[in-house]
């Protein structure tokens, strides 16, 4: 086990809690945002909070804190334009988020959308690239890439934000924000699509869920870390234990490109690009998921996010699925090939959601 200055075990921690029945004395609050609440005051309901709550302070430890929650102003939704199809109309959005902030945004209706039936919902969040948000409609010029419009055609409401720096959002700047990081920011941006989806009368706010693509793919996981809400997490070619990252050295050294602007500048500044001095982990990440739904894309060849360390974070996760006997929610898919979302892993993943979020799909091809 590594040790850090602020990490502590959560995985030891949480097998004893289960086990033994006590934990730390732990009084910090629960950070996450719309957290459930056990009234009966269950031990283990507790004790699982306290861990959560380890987790999310040391993921806050490196990208900064989240924002106050608290007295948002009204979102001044925007349809600026939409487009037609025989199964969903996409509509063309933007939202304030925050007093002077800006999300941009593709939103897929259902056409047949009946008046009395809620639907599940999907947040779908885009890879680095220029074109954002319309890369997961289809607009990439790679193969693989168009999951919100396959999902909108399977039937789910879907929003597909533009992440700062891409998109609409291509001339954002980090430097002048309020925010201590773009991955905090990420985090703000999409839990307010979130409440913006809950707002809609047609969306059934118990089914909710959230679906990446390498960048879009950890941005998924640390949605899904802070907020309660997500009923399922799918990241497709985004991770691996800091451990095993290794894309050369362009950035400064082998986790400089974590420390990025658009990511944790700490990682560097704060960490100095040491993973032993990082204080969480992605194998944290999906703990505080837990029992929540993960599904994990993670081929073979990726580059990016070398599967081994994949594999060794997958099973230290189970651990913490198996004490929820819930080790069902937690899947994982090695397929042969690069860093892709490739067409029967998406069908697997797909499949998967409908069953988490209870949904029957519409017919459709998924090429």
């Amino acid at each position: 086990m590594r040790v850090f200055s602020c990490r502590i075990s959560f995985l030891a921690v949480l097998f004893f809690a289960i086990s033994c029945g006590s934990l730390r004395n732990d009084k910090r609050n629960l950070i996450s945002v719309n957290s459930h609440k056990n009234e009966k005051g269950d031990t283990k309901t507790k004790e699982w909070g306290a861990v959560r709550a380890g987790i999310l302070d040391s993921l806050q430890l490196v990208m900064g804190k989240l924002p106050n929650m608290n007295g948002l102003p009204a979102m001044n939704v925007q349809y600026r334009d939409s487009l037609h199809t025989e199964l969903y109309t996409r509509y063309t959005i933007s939202f304030n988020p925050a007093v002077n902030e800006q999300v941009t945004s593709y939103l897929y209706i259902p056409v047949q959308k009946e008046p009395s039936r809620k639907y599940p919902a999907m947040l779908v969040l885009h890879g680095t690239g220029a074109l954002g948000k319309r890369l997961v409609d289809g607009e990439s010029t790679l193969a693989n890439r168009a999951q919100a419009k396959e999902l909108a055609e399977r039937g789910y409401v879907v929003i597909a934000p533009d992440y700062p720096s891409f998109g609409e959002q291509q001339s954002y700047n980090f430097q002048s924000d309020r925010y201590e990081s773009g991955t905090m920011k990420g985090v703000f941006n999409h839990i307010r699509c979130l409440d913006f989806l809950t707002e809609l009368d047609y969306v059934d706010q118990n089914r909710l869920g959230v679906l990446g693509h390498s960048l879009g793919g950890h941005n998924a996981m640390f949605l899904g870390a802070f907020d309660e809400r997500v009923k399922v997490v799918v990241s497709s070619s985004g991770w691996t234990l800091f451990d095993y990252y290794n894309v050369g050295d362009a950035y400064g050294g082998r986790l400089g490109p974590w420390a990025q602007d658009r990511y944790m500048p700490y990682i560097s500044t704060k960490y100095e690009l040491d993973g032993r001095k990082i204080p969480f982990d992605f194998d944290d990440v999906i703990v505080a998921i837990a029992p929540r739904a993960f599904f994990s894309n993670s081929p073979l060849n990726d580059s990016n996010f070398d599967v081994a360390g994949v594999r060794k974070g997958i099973e230290n996760a189970r651990e913490v699925y198996k004490s929820f006997n819930a080790e069902d929610k937690l899947q994982v898919r090695y397929p042969d090939a690069e860093h892709d979302f490739p067409t029967q892993t998406r069908k697997e993943a797909y499949e998967f959601i409908d069953r988490i979020l209870l949904h029957t799909p519409n017919q459709h091809h998924i090429e």
